[in-house]
Parts: structure tokens; sequence; C-alpha cells
């Protein structure tokens, strides 16, 4: 879901007559962390049923990356939007931390999914989710909105995905039509290092 917020953010923009000048610019603290945590999470989500201790870990693993993703996005927080999409992550980051490190799902929000989804949750590990249950914690922040038609990607999301997809819009109009660089300045190099955006 994060990826289609991105994407629907960036048209809008464009459709609001926006541009990419202060993207190219674009500084925040930290920034490296970001890439390489999206490789750990895919290289746990490729390998955790294939390597039993991998398996066995993936859980903490991913409370880990969910940690630095927090402080990163907490040493960000005065870029505009950054706020509500640290409490987006919170959420989701809470709900998995007191259900093992992985994100409960609604068997019948994912009911409109594809039927090989339910039996792969019930029979290995998949992703970062793990079936919602009677015993689960904290339930109702887990994956239990179910998307479909007419929206183009059918696919269930939580309370937490909703907060955030709407600070990433926030942020990413801000830097295509608010930002100084968006309306009358031009852009030097891309950079992701040191300070925030100005």
């Amino acid at each position: 879901m994060v990826f289609d917020g991105i994407i629907i953010s960036f048209i809008i923009g464009f459709l609001r007559k926006g541009n990419l000048k202060a993207l190219a610019q674009l500084k925040l603290k930290w920034g490296w962390i970001f890439p390489l945590l999206l490789v750990v999470e895919l290289a746990v989500f490729t390998l955790q049923n294939k390597i039993p201790l991998l398996g066995q870990l993936s859980g903490s693993i991913y409370i880990v990356v969910y940690i630095l993703g927090l402080l990163f996005l907490f040493m960000n927080r005065k870029n505009p939007g950054f706020m509500l999409i640290l409490i987006g992550v919170f959420l989701n980051f809470m709900v998995m931390v007191l259900n093992g490190g992985r994100m409960p799902v609604s068997v019948e929000a994912a009911s409109v999914l594809d039927p090989i989804y339910i039996k792969i949750l019930k029979t290995s590990l998949y992703a970062k989710h793990t079936m919602l249950t009677s015993s689960t914690h904290l339930g109702l922040l887990g994956d239990i909105i179910p998307i479909t038609k007419p929206y183009p990607r059918t696919q269930i999301i939580s309370i937490g995905d909703i907060v955030m997809n709407i600070g990433i819009f926030l942020f990413i109009q801000y830097l295509m039509v608010r930002h100084p660089l968006a309306q009358k300045g031009s852009a030097p190099s891309v950079s992701m290092k040191g300070g925030e955006t100005r």
C-alpha cells in the first residue's frame, strides 16, 4: 500500500502542476538507512522459509527494522507529513510487537485475495504476516480493511497504513507544489545526507 500511496501522490502532484525540483535537493538525516532496511526486509522475506534459523529469527528482525525506521522518521519529523508517517508506522509496529513481530491479517478480509494467500498463511511464513485469531493482541490495528474493485489492486491494509499514506501524500504534495524550489527555484544534485528539507 505504501508504494500505491507514493505513486498516487506523485500523480496528483503532477495534476496540480507540481514538479520534482525540490525532490532533487531533498536532504534527510540517516537517508542511507531507508534503502538498507528495504534490502534487509526483502532478504528475510525471500529466505525465511528456506533457512529455518532465519525463519525463527524473522519476527525479531522485523521488529529491529521497524525500530530503525521509526528512528529515521523521528529524526526527520520536522518535514511536512512525517509526524503522520511516524504515527502510522508506530501503529503497525505496536501491533507487530505484541504479536511476535508479525502483522495480524484478518482471514475474513483476506477472502478478497487469491485463496493461495490464506493457504500460505496457514502452512508457512509469508512476509511479515500472520493470521489474526482470538488470541491476537490489538487485532483492530492489524490488516483488517479490504480494498477491492474499482481500486485496481486488491489488497488488505491496516489503520496504520492509512495514516502513513496520508502523511506520505502531504509530504509529496509539499515537495511538488508548496516547496519554494517547486515554485520558482532550480535544483542541484540529489543528496540523502545531513539536514532536513528547507
